[in-house]
């Protein structure tokens, strides 16, 4: 089973030279911390920062150069900073490679709700339903259940839907799935864990071909 940094470094391996990727707020920020060296990745913050760096060691952050998510971070030389209009010019035009979300939930066609519980206080979308609406290349890093021990990979969403049938890919702490008409293909397993316990840990319908390997995240 992974951690958070296991997801991370996981989807770390989609990335790929040249692309422009953008990082959600949760465990996407994690994922510029593992890319790999020898290849030139842009990540991009829908509050207007281009050419993201990893987290900055304690004692270095600067409070002015933060993310979507208000962390502080490291900028790449050649970063640039521009305002909001720019910044979903860029989204929306569909300049964007990759877009890495979190989600609260994901539906076996694709649905993602990833902003609001009703009854609980949020802050508002922010950027969500401008990338989902705009990517065509949508990975979702999240935990197969929630703290209940309840399935987040649903027939169905409960939750406000943030976006229809935009995910492609999702990486939990127990496999990396991709979503086809047919539901949830398990593609691989997390180290440790059986296709049985991600079967029991979810409630859409999973497809399952063929012996299925286990993740390698080294």
């Amino acid at each position: 089973m992974l951690d958070k940094n296991g997801i991370a470094k996981r989807i770390a391996k989609e990335v790929k030279d040249g692309y422009y990727v953008n990082l959600g707020i949760g465990i996407p920020t994690l994922v510029a911390n593992f890319v790999r060296d020898d290849i030139s990745v842009e990540f991009q913050s829908e509050n207007g920062v281009l050419g993201m760096g990893p987290f900055p060691f304690e004692g270095e952050e600067d409070a002015d150069i933060i993310n979507a998510g208000k962390q502080t971070i490291t900028t790449l030389p050649g970063a640039s900073f521009f305002d909001s209009a720019m910044s979903f010019a860029m989204i929306r035009g569909q300049h964007v490679d990759l877009t890495i979300l979190g989600a609260m939930e994901v539906a076996e066609n694709g649905d993602i709700a990833n902003w609001k519980i009703p009854g609980k206080m949020v802050k508002g979308m922010g950027g969500a339903m401008d990338l989902v609406a705009s990517a065509e290349n949508i990975i979702v890093a999240m935990m197969h259940t929630n703290r209940a021990g309840k399935s987040k990979l649903l027939k169905r969403c409960t939750l406000p839907l943030t976006g229809v049938g935009c995910v492609t890919t999702i990486v939990t702490n127990l496999a990396v799935l991709e979503v086809t008409e047919d539901g949830f293909k398990l593609l691989e397993r997390a180290p440790g864990v059986s296709v049985k316990e991600i079967e029991e840990a979810t409630e859409g319908k999973l497809v399952v071909e063929g012996d299925i390997p286990e993740m390698n995240i080294s």
